[in-house]
């Protein structure tokens, strides 16, 4: 008979690596169960073309969050974060361009370009920013109260949250509230005046979510954004060492340290269940692994309809999850290059500051608006909005001696076309995307070695990222918090007694963050300990 355990978990991705150590941590015996070849999901890093280590799919890190750095000792395990600064380079097809750096003094020069009111301003600005993400930032890291049942301790949990809310300043207070429901424009037009800044900070509103400026809900996608750390710098993101797969490959060392067994290569393809409870995994060509609780790192539709089956879920409960939205908008184009872009906007050569930032192709928020236009019809956007960042300008580990990676990532991209398929169209789509940046860099494409091109089908298909979501289900209000994944099981159980959920999928939601994982073991452990 086969080995049992104290928890399998489905799914080597960061936040299924953040559980197993931690349930390992507390000396429960841990499989750790990865279908791809490589430990780490959808951070990972991997040779594409030989001497070219790409992060496939997530990109850049923030949102990792400290408590879990420490206590998991990454950094003993060969976690290193780069910060990246300058942070935002916007070129604009008049030639002028905003460079944002990790110096607010130097950033607001820059600003003062295009007006020196928002200069004056966006000190403000940061610092209000900061203060609602000071307040959100130590929920991250605890389980939402579950309402639908009033517990007593989920009222007590919600009156609490209630009464710290009403003691913010009114401002603050009243910031939050309207943070949540308003669109990234509607946030950001008060404070300011020059389109050129809006549509700069806008980008972290609406990356990775079905939405446009003008969508309710984006504001909270920006705020998301801002809760990373980074060198003591709010809101500054980075680059791993050794591509993002120095992030799950850390986390897999620290969990193997205490005893977790980690297997890649092994496809679950269904959750044993037996009287309603869950009691192991079986894999693709019939293998079983029994274990007292099994945790999916899965997506809660994956999960749920894919793994468990409808045959044990209440109606009710599976027309639920059918519902989860969690259509995907965004393509990932990787690129190999001979030598770095120039642009227009900053006519010199070599490495220069631009190079080290996220560059942002949209020129304004009615640009990004139409590109959304597009996809709410199901079409591909006639002009995407491009983020692209290029991790060889701070690990020329990265790349052969003198080549550089470009990561493009854009939006908008419906997983659902109108017309077409995406393996038929997805060459041709990154071509025009090539043509786009040319406008901006000519000369680009000459420099292009080789080219990976990911549709939302292809982020399903080689990531198990259900539609191509890469938040595990889109992060709007009525998805989030104690509504994620469903009202009534925020918590992380589900309604097979010994089943959890310990994904994106779950509060607080995705990026590479770390949080749902750690929550998931908590309340395992809290059980555990019963």
């Amino acid at each position: 008979m086969s080995k049992s355990y104290d928890a399998v978990i489905v799914g080597g991705g960061h936040n299924g690596l953040v559980t197993a150590a931690y349930l390992a941590r507390a000396g429960l015996s841990v499989l750790v169960l990865e279908r791809r070849e490589v430990v780490g999901g959808a951070c990972v890093t991997e040779e594409v073309w030989p001497g070219f280590k790409v992060s496939t799919a997530a990109y850049l890190c923030s949102l990792l969050q400290e408590r879990i750095i420490r206590e998991l000792e990454l950094d003993r395990f060969g976690y290193r974060l780069l910060p990246k600064d300058p942070a935002f380079f916007t070129p604009f097809p008049e030639g002028r361009y905003l460079l944002m750096w990790a110096d607010q003094r130097q950033t607001c020069e820059e600003i003062a370009k295009f007006s020196k009111r928002d200069a004056e301003v966006y000190p403000e600005y940061d610092g209000f920013l900061e203060r609602l993400a000071r307040f959100v930032e130590p929920l991250l890291l605890t389980s939402p109260p579950d309402l639908t049942r009033k517990r007593p301790r989920d009222l007590w949990e919600a009156a609490k949250l209630t009464w710290q809310l009403l003691r913010l300043p009114e401002r603050e207070m009243v910031g939050h509230l309207r943070i949540l429901t308003q669109s990234v424009k509607d946030f950001l037009d008060p404070w300011f005046e020059s389109e050129e800044l809006k549509v700069t900070l806008a980008t972290d509103g609406v990356i990775g979510t079905n939405g446009g400026p003008q969508t309710p809900g984006t504001a909270y996608i920006l705020l998301h954004h801002c809760m990373g750390n980074t060198g003591g710098r709010r809101g500054l993101w980075g680059f791993v060492e050794g591509g993002m797969g120095g992030v799950t490959q850390a986390l897999a060392a620290s969990a193997r340290s205490r005893g977790t067994e980690i297997r890649t290569g092994a496809d679950v393809e269904r959750i044993l269940i037996r009287d309603g409870r869950a009691e192991g995994v079986g894999l693709r060509g019939g293998e079983e692994i029994r274990a007292r609780r099994v945790i999916s790192n899965a997506d809660p539709r994956r999960t749920f309809l894919g793994l468990v089956g409808e045959a044990h879920l209440e109606p009710e409960f599976a027309r639920a999850v059918r519902n989860i939205r969690m259509s995907g908008c965004s393509m990932k184009i990787n690129l190999a290059l001979d030598a770095l872009p120039e642009f227009k906007a900053w006519p010199c050569a070599g490495l220069q500051p631009p190079h080290r930032t996220t560059i942002h192709i949209c020129p304004d928020l009615e640009y990004v608006e139409r590109a959304w236009d597009d996809s709410k019809y199901g079409r591909p956007s006639e002009r995407p909005m491009l983020e692209i960042t290029i991790p060889t300008t701070y690990d020329p580990s990265l790349a052969p001696p003198g080549k550089h990676l470009m990561n493009i990532f854009l939006q908008y991209t419906p997983y659902h076309l109108r017309n077409g398929s995406w393996k038929a169209i997805k060459e041709a789509y990154a071509d025009r995307v090539m043509d786009l940046i040319e406008d901006y860099a000519p000369g680009f494409k000459k420099k292009v070695l080789h080219r990976q091109v990911l549709s939302p089908l292809d982020l399903e298909e080689q990531f198990g990222l259900t539609e191509g979501n890469i938040f595990h289900g889109e992060m709007s209000v009525d998805q989030l918090f104690f509504l994620r994944p469903l009202p009534g099981w925020a918590r992380y159980r589900t309604p097979i007694a010994g089943l959890y959920l310990c994904g994106s999928g779950t509060h607080p939601g995705g990026g590479v963050m770390g949080a749902p994982g750690y929550n998931a073991a908590r309340e395992i452990l809290r059980e555990a300990r019963r």
